[in-house]
């Protein structure tokens, strides 16, 4: 007879999408240990106060969604501020509005009316077909002056490739607008947590057992014995002990600074889109929540960097080869028993925070439910 496991539920990763998961799981009567290898919990959504500020630490994360679903699920673990999220573009020492809006057509083109700007886009889709490559798509949709302006050395900093090997997907997600309005994000729901995003994920795993410091992989087989179903969100391939090749990452580093004056720079996120400029931003954390007064201000310069193997890895290089690569480490991930696979490292794909979220609330219903049956 088998000896029961210490826990129904191991959940490797203490970031959004294995602390919803755990949250769910416990909720619905399932024992859940929470192991990550970092010393903090909140995986990259991770915040930390600093001269009274609080500090994101692996980059900036602005809250936004249309569904009211996940909306009140977050707001269930923190109180929200009502930030909407502008920032600036710093080209050869001019602040530039963006997204692209009107304001950065008469910034840049003299441009007045939404009929100038319509005019001047539609002649560049007349001159310039868009292809699959991001380079082509961009211009064809604004034009090789704004492409060159606030586009192709940002992203070439980015991601480390010549902007021709991209694919468009990358970049279409930004919005170009016709009107004076220059916030990023459209959606209906927006905010920043008060009291800091590690706290919000800390409620999330109120009363589940968490322990830091610990590499799944250091002792995999044996934490695999303590719990009947394992939920992982760390990298796919890293599982599978890169059997069939890593999947490319970019990594970023981080330089930070305290400032001894009230305010750095106008808005929260400034780009800086020269390819001369080592460093891709610079973010203002102290905008974020203005309801916190201090001093001081901390600011943080992004310097991108190509991934390596023991270096943290940020965003999912989803170029075709690695996609394929991918597919086939699904392939193997579906002959895995009794584990879950979730999160931007373990699905390889690019996640907003709500859509994480979103992710493990619709993972972990179905888990339930097909236990349940």
């Amino acid at each position: 007879m088998t000896a029961p496991k210490p826990y129904d539920v191991l959940v490797v990763g203490a970031g959004l999408y294995g602390a919803v998961f755990a949250r769910q799981l416990t909720d619905a009567g399932y024992t859940c240990l929470v192991i990550d290898k970092r010393s903090h919990i909140a995986g990259n959504v991770y915040s930390e106060r600093k001269e009274g500020v609080d500090v994101h630490k692996y980059g900036p994360h602005i809250f936004h969604t249309n569904s009211k679903e996940i909306w009140d699920y977050v707001n269930r673990f923190a109180e929200f501020n009502s930030y909407e999220h502008h920032m600036r573009v710093k080209y050869q020492g001019e602040h530039y509005s963006f997204p692209v809006n009107l304001e950065t057509f008469e910034q840049v083109f003299g441009f007045t009316s939404k009929e100038e700007v319509q005019l001047y886009l539609a002649e560049q889709q007349e001159v310039y077909k868009p292809g699959d490559n991001l380079e082509s798509w961009a211009i064809s949709q604004i034009g090789p002056k704004l492409y060159n302006m606030f586009v192709k050395g940002y992203t070439e900093k980015q991601w480390g490739r010549k902007a021709t090997e991209l694919p468009k997907a990358i970049i279409k997600r930004i919005p170009i607008r016709m009107e004076r309005d220059d916030r990023y994000f459209n959606d209906q729901f927006q905010g920043i947590p008060i009291e800091g995003y590690t706290k919000m994920v800390e409620q999330m795993l109120d009363g589940i057992e968490v322990r830091l410091n610990i590499d799944f992989f250091d002792m995999k087989d044996e934490w695999r014995k303590t719990a009947n179903y394992l939920i992982y969100t760390g990298p796919i391939d890293a599982y599978f002990d890169y059997k069939l090749g890593a999947l490319e990452y970019r990594s970023l580093r981080f330089e930070e600074e305290v400032v001894d004056q009230e305010f750095f720079q106008p808005r929260s996120i400034v780009n800086y889109t020269e390819a001369e400029i080592p460093y891709t931003r610079i973010v203002e954390h102290k905008h974020f929540v203005p309801e916190r007064s201090s001093q001081k201000t901390v600011i943080t310069r992004e310097y991108p960097q190509e991934w390596k193997k023991g270096m943290e890895p940020f965003y999912p290089v989803n170029n075709a080869a690695n996609n394929s690569r991918f597919s086939e480490y699904k392939k193997l991930a579906a002959n895995e028993s009794n584990v879950v696979f979730g999160g931007r490292l373990g699905e390889y794909k690019y996640y907003d925070m709500h859509q994480v979220i979103g992710a493990a609330l619709a993972k972990s219903k179905s888990f339930i439910s097909s236990e349940l049956a």
